[in-house]
């Protein structure tokens, strides 16, 4: 991975980590609610896992399982 691709890659490692804590807070302040919409909140928390496999991905673009 050359230099380019690298900060192209962390930049989006960054946006991805601030939507998945966004939508944390999200998922808080509706379950904090009580009476909120429970459809609602199951899709947020798909979609956070969907980030979190993402980022994950992504985290080991960046950096390489070595093996020792």
């Amino acid at each position: 991975m050359n230099d380019g691709d690298d900060q192209a890659v962390r930049i989006e490692l960054a946006r991805l980590r601030q939507e998945h804590r966004d939508l944390d807070a999200a998922i808080d302040a509706l379950t904090k609610l009580g009476n909120s919409d429970s459809l609602q909140i199951q899709r947020l928390k798909k979609r956070k896992l969907a980030l979190k496999d993402r980022i994950g991905f992504l985290e080991d673009q960046v950096v390489p399982d070595i093996i020792a």
